[in-house]
């Protein structure tokens, strides 16, 4: 097994500098830290976890891996956060926020460096390299969120598949037989963020089940996009009279002005449910019916999961929040004849 002698001399630098450049105690150059990285890949190499045990170096921080994407949607990436926060806190322990959109090396540093007790992944991909890392490092562990594939994982999230077909059933409920769902930008589902896609799916396959018509459209972020989406989806379907809006808090808002733009009253003449947002909805014009994400639901229990792997394996699961429907007045009847 590689240790941190191998490691310095592969490298081509002093132990203490290998020390250094793990624990990011000292500033180390890039092409130095470059290089170290690199052997530490090469041999795979990791602190001897019953020796970190015997010498009693809980180190009561938890690493954080929540990357900042550029299409990454900062108040409720940051609700997260500071949920995680939160929760690690009553348990004594710190957070250490990776924010790194490579967030793989950033990982694979500070647990080599024993700089950390435990890991927590925020924003899983469908296909999300972190969790083969997760896989690979054994180290204690949870992912809010759940990749395509799961299998040897903690996992704590919203049931978006269930949300989804609550807000249908809603719909279908109150007499509604043509749904649509407005998403987010294109760009957010062709890098596999997993959460947008599992509510979509759920959206149609519920609506499938219910036997009424669904469509789905992807809105982009500015203002003119916006309301040409909404005036493409309300001009193909007109029979439309149910809308579930997954977005944004600024591309709510600016639906509904396209949808009064149209002359169009909720609920007497649409319905509109926001779907899994975590932002107030009750202050808008008007107010939205709601099925929240609520950080803390999955957040809290991530860190539990994470804190009872301290003292020794747990079975591998994914554990999903149910979700809750709060009703603000934005959905009845359709009006007789459409």
């Amino acid at each position: 097994m590689a240790n941190i002698h191998d490691v310095a001399r592969v490298a081509g630098v002093s132990i203490s500098t290998v020390s250094y450049a793990l624990s990011g105690k000292r500033p180390i150059g890039e092409k130095t830290r470059l290089r170290i990285d690199e052997a530490v890949r090469e041999l795979d190499y990791m602190p001897n976890a019953a020796g970190r045990m015997l010498a009693g170096t809980r180190t009561r921080i938890f690493a954080l891996t929540a990357p900042l994407r550029s299409d990454t949607y900062a108040p409720a990436h940051m609700a997260f956060v500071l949920a995680v926060v939160t929760a690690a806190r009553a348990f004594d322990y710190d957070v250490l926020l990776l924010t790194e959109d490579e967030a793989v090396d950033g990982l694979r540093r500070v647990s080599s460096s024993r700089l950390v007790d435990g890991i927590i992944v925020l924003d899983v991909s469908v296909e999300d390299e972190r969790a083969d890392l997760v896989r690979s490092l054994g180290v204690p562990a949870a992912l809010i969120g759940v990749p395509g594939d799961a299998a040897g994982l903690v996992c704590v999230d919203l049931d978006f598949e269930a949300a989804a077909a609550l807000a249908v059933d809603r719909l279908v409920d109150a007499g509604h037989a043509s749904v649509a769902l407005l998403g987010h930008p294109s760009a957010v589902y062709e890098r596999g963020s997993n959460f947008p896609v599992r509510f979509r799916d759920g959206f149609l396959a519920r609506a499938a089940e219910r036997g009424v018509a669904a469509s789905f459209s992807m809105v982009e972020k500015d203002a003119p996009e916006i309301r040409q989406a909404v005036s493409a989806i309300l001009d193909a379907h007109p029979a439309v009279t149910g809308l579930v809006v997954h977005a944004e808090e600024g591309v709510h808002t600016t639906i509904l002005e396209a949808v009064a733009g149209r002359g169009l009253s909720i609920p007497a003449d649409l319905s509109v449910i926001a779907g899994v947002p975590t932002f107030d909805t009750s202050s808008f014009t008007p107010p939205l019916d709601v099925i929240p994400l609520i950080p803390a639901d999955s957040c809290v229990r991530a860190v539990e999961l994470a804190v009872q792997q301290l003292e020794g394996p747990i079975e591998p699961r994914v554990e999903l929040v149910a979700p809750k429907y709060r009703d603000h007045g934005s959905v009845a009847a359709p009006r007789p004849g459409g």
